[in-house]
């Protein structure tokens, strides 16, 4: 056994207080890290060996989240964790079988260092910040309010990420409208808004994004290109909302409504976490543009200063947050795990097994996928209106982040190529994925998680497929202007 790893693990894991489900895979990797064999492997998978066949358990555990929820509702609450480590297996297995244990410890290893651990530290800081914020809005109802709530959310949304921004603000949503019976138009505009379209302006704004981030698109780059589009999507999803908010507005006027003047006053409390989230900015800004190569190799694994120094300080700030905060403050917030956990088991899946499609991917013309790069690209070049298209559409149906690796590999992998030959298919992933995770619940995470909160206020949300009727009429004729300007 080796001791190292040993100590790591019980560091890890000595904390995590879970369900069954999530023990089994604590168990399943604390024995990865504790006792297979350490050393390191020089060469990575064989992307020329990769059938197609290598994507399912990546594709089944996208199936999983798109369907389980609607199907299998109870089966997929109590046993997540035990069908993602299924799916897992199903792809260690062959793999540790065909290229022995070595390449299945370093795949794991590298899916964890340099994608799951960074982004699983953004979203707890993130998540433990804006638990800690509570925000009372006494004034009158009215469409102004409304409009400003949503304008202030949709803004935070690109600083704090729009998990935070949405839990953020939801609830004095709901407050300032709870006199009102015609509110679930509201609710809606803002998982368009505040859970999605607002998350493009920064890399700390939206998973697909920061993933992004991790794998060299520069944070500047990404304000810069996607500041545009972010303002003209929310304008004009802000006018269309005045509009119909000011006609059940309209229907909803009452004596009762007018009779109380002088509520006008906002109170924020914990003001501490503000200046946390301002330190987050600031730790993920400076990692993107502070230019160091220190690196050391961790059983075959690249680990650079400035990633490490990003990562320790955003679990510091964690920390300082959660400790530094009152309880009564999380308990107004009506504050829980269960969604992280949720987010952990997921995302623990999904970057081990995108792996081999990563690879295919970007074996390009010389990959099994070669038909679909070549439906992508007419005579060596990226169609980015396709791209923002295909990348979009799944990312409506299926989780955004993963989608969003996939068309980057599809495009090249390269973000420096990208950034500088390929802008706009690069602006054309990150749009399409960011934008059109708005067009069902199941596009991005704070989708389900605001219409379960608006559910539990007692105001009835629209169904599955009722919820895309509104998507759709708002979003087709939005994006199809985005591509005539843009693409």
């Amino acid at each position: 056994m080796n001791f190292a790893t040993y100590n790591l693990a019980q560091i890890l894991f000595s904390r995590c207080h879970t369900g069954k489900s999530l023990k089994i895979i604590k168990t399943f990797f604390f024995f990865l890290i504790t006792y297979l064999p350490v050393q390191a492997v020089a060469a990575g998978l064989p992307a020329h060996e990769l059938s197609l066949w290598w994507c399912v358990p990546f594709i089944g555990i996208l199936l999983c989240i798109a369907l389980c929820p609607l199907l299998l509702p109870i089966l997929w609450h109590h046993h997540t964790g035990k069908i993602i480590l299924v799916w897992i297996i199903m792809y260690l297995g062959p793999l540790s079988w065909l290229y022995g244990l070595n390449l299945s410890y370093h795949t794991i290893l590298h899916a964890l260092i340099h994608e799951y651990i960074p982004f699983m530290l953004l979203l707890l800081a993130l998540y433990t910040i804006s638990g800690g914020i509570v925000i009372k809005v006494n004034m009158n109802s009215s469409c102004k309010l409304n409009v400003l709530l949503l304008s202030i959310g949709t803004i935070l949304a690109g600083v704090m990420g729009t998990t935070g921004a949405a839990m953020l603000l939801i609830r004095p949503l709901l407050r300032a409208n709870n006199e009102r019976r015609h509110c679930a138009h509201v609710v809606i505009f803002f998982i368009l808004l505040v859970g999605n379209i607002g998350g493009g302006l920064t890399p700390l704004g939206d998973p697909p994004l920061f993933l992004g981030f991790l794998h060299g698109v520069g944070f500047i780059w990404t304000v810069e290109h996607m500041l545009l589009p972010v303002l003209l999507n929310s304008i004009i999803l802000l006018l269309i909302f005045f509009l119909i908010d000011q006609y059940f507005w309209q229907r909803d006027l009452s004596e009762k409504q007018n009779s109380d003047s002088n509520k006008n006053k906002w109170q924020i409390h914990g003001k501490l976490n503000l200046l946390l989230l301002l330190a987050i900015v600031g730790v993920v800004l400076f990692s993107g543009l502070w230019n160091n190569q220190t690196k050391w190799s961790f059983y075959g694994i690249d680990i650079t200063l400035v990633a490490l120094t990003r990562d320790s300080l955003l679990a510091l700030i964690t920390i300082v947050a959660w400790f530094g905060t009152s309880a009564s403050l999380y308990q107004q917030n009506n504050f829980s795990w269960a969604p992280m956990q949720e987010v952990g088991k997921l995302f623990i899946g999904i970057f081990i097994t995108i792996t081999p499609v990563m690879l295919i991917l970007q074996a390009g013309s010389a990959g099994h996928l070669h038909t679909l790069v070549a439906a992508l690209h007419q005579q060596g070049e990226p169609v980015n209106a396709l791209y923002f298209w295909s990348s979009g559409l799944l990312s409506g149906f299926l989780d955004n982040a993963p989608t969003y690796l996939v068309f980057f590999n599809l495009a090249g992998g390269n973000a420096q190529l990208l950034m500088q030959q390929f802008p706009a298919t690069l602006l054309a992933i990150s749009m399409g994925s960011v934008f059109m995770g708005a067009l069902s619940y199941i596009g991005n995470a704070p989708n389900l998680m605001v219409k379960a909160i608006a559910e539990q206020q007692q105001i009835k949300m629209p169904s599955f497929f009722a919820y895309m009727v509104w998507s759709f009429s708002l979003l087709i004729p939005l994006l199809l202007l985005n591509t005539l300007l843009f693409f």
